[in-house]
């Protein structure tokens, strides 16, 4: 069973749910954007050690806490790392009021109808098992959807709720996420496609579980609200996508009942080479301004 404070603090919604898990092929775009150039790092492990340094210092930061940010997704190489001689899940719990997450799945498949399933996961039950005793709250897994196309649409969407019932299984909550990407001509007529989709699934689940959505910003404000009031969804956060700050924020503030789940735009501006004070003072600033567009809906 999902611990109840933590499912209290996610229904709430009072605030957003950063998204801290860039894994091995992004960690090298997230340190430049850090200030760390690949120069700066010799091997693999320097760099896990690096985005976990830049990591426990955005958990660790003052401007962090519950008060706004309700929830963190966390590598899973993150989730197997302390923060002070705490493991981290328990950290952001106990210190600050955070629901932690883990990203859980390996990557895309090849694109098939314009659209990425996800590889195959056949470790997965043991990493359930690992999240559980870490004390994880519940999972994310990202697929892709780069075209309005009725059975690669169904692909994702399927594959997503038959992965999300394993993991339901093992008591975690899942975060369900088909990324629409932003750029293409027929974004608005793949978001219908998503959403009927995801409705179908969803009016399927068992009456006892709950399951949680991360989507693209719609073209049309709302488009996901019937998503939000359905009884088998937590809560529906939105991710960035490529969106500046600003503009996600913007998009964001439009949507009823939709919080955050932003990590680009989280840490835009964040630098390895500023003060504990310049950082902190950044950070809060992004913060706050997610924090607004979260609860304005």
């Amino acid at each position: 069973m999902p611990n109840q404070d933590q499912t209290a603090r996610i229904r709430a919604g009072q605030g957003f749910i950063a998204a801290l898990d860039q894994s091995g092929g992004s960690t090298p775009k997230a340190l430049r954007l850090y200030g760390i150039e690949e120069d700066g790092y010799g091997s693999e492990a320097e760099m896990f050690d690096l985005i976990h340094q830049m990591r426990a210092r955005i958990i660790k930061s003052p401007a962090f806490t519950g008060e706004r940010v309700v929830g963190a997704i966390l590598f899973e190489m993150t989730m197997e790392r302390d923060i002070d001689g705490v493991p981290t899940g328990q950290y952001l719990w106990e210190e600050c009021g955070v629901v932690p997450f883990l990203k859980v799945d390996k990557g895309l498949a090849a694109e098939e109808n314009g659209c990425q399933v996800m590889k195959p996961m056949p470790d997965l039950d043991a990493l359930l098992d690992r999240g559980v005793a870490k004390g994880m709250y519940g999972t994310k897994m990202r697929s892709v959807i780069s075209a309005a196309n009725a059975a690669g649409i169904a692909a994702v969407v399927d594959q997503q709720f038959e992965v999300g019932k394993q993991i339901l299984g093992h008591g975690l909550v899942p975060i369900i996420e088909p990324e629409v990407t932003i750029s293409i001509s027929d974004k608005a007529a793949a978001e219908e496609m998503l959403r009927d989709a995801i409705l179908a699934q969803l009016d399927a689940l068992p009456a006892d579980v709950e399951v949680m959505l991360k989507l693209t910003l719609p073209e049309v404000d709302n488009l996901y609200k019937p998503l939000v009031d359905h009884p088998r969804v937590l809560k529906v956060v939105a991710l960035s996508g490529g969106y500046s700050r600003d503009e996600a924020n913007d998009r964001l503030s439009r949507q009823t009942g939709m919080i955050a789940s932003f990590s680009r735009a989280l840490t835009e501006g964040l630098s390895a080479q500023q003060s504990d004070a310049e950082f902190d003072k950044t950070l809060d600033a992004a913060i706050q301004a997610i924090y607004e567009a979260s609860v304005a809906g």
